[in-house]
């Protein structure tokens, strides 16, 4: 990582589905992370080959193989300290105060990147199954010593072929 910059994959709500699109998108990441409701463990199998995967436990990980996962993470990078849940709403301190630079959260399946207090708040979105007309996503954060910058990437992904309805 050159001059202490790094680049992180944010994934979240992938609900059991690891789109080829998502890795394409999170390659050449030096680390993922996966905000939660990974849906099967299969899912961080296909991003570790990729990068050191750090993941969370969201609403629907509930199964055994989920345990071991954490409600709420802390992720050191570089001169970042990145405070990774799963549902927003269930915020339980003041980032700021705590230290952090960067709350990563999914939950809502809506992508979202803004700066309140000082603090980069990034939801990565889903990258998991298409819900209602929200575009499926991942992020990307670049770190530098002193500077963060977030990117959300829309994933193509082929339309549902409608058929014409039948005539009687």
């Amino acid at each position: 990582m050159p001059n202490g910059s790094y680049l992180v994959g944010l994934i979240s709500d992938t609900h059991g589905l690891i789109r080829p699109e998502a890795l394409d998108a999170l390659r050449g990441s030096d680390v993922i992370i996966h905000a939660g409701d990974i849906g099967h463990p299969a899912v961080l199998n296909s991003l570790a080959a990729l990068a050191p995967v750090r993941a969370i436990r969201g609403n629907i990980d509930k199964e055994a193989w989920a345990a071991r996962f954490p409600a709420t993470d802390v992720v050191e990078i570089g001169a970042h300290s990145i405070y990774v849940l799963h549902n927003l709403s269930e915020l339980d301190l003041d980032p700021a105060a705590a230290g952090f630079t960067i709350l990563v959260s999914g939950h809502s399946h809506r992508p979202a990147i803004d700066r309140r207090d000082g603090i980069l708040f990034i939801n990565p979105g889903s990258a998991g199954p298409r819900r209602f007309s929200l575009p499926v996503t991942v992020a990307t954060l670049k770190l530098g010593i002193r500077r963060s910058e977030a990117k959300l990437i829309e994933l193509p992904i082929a339309q549902a072929v409608t058929r014409p309805a039948r005539r009687p």
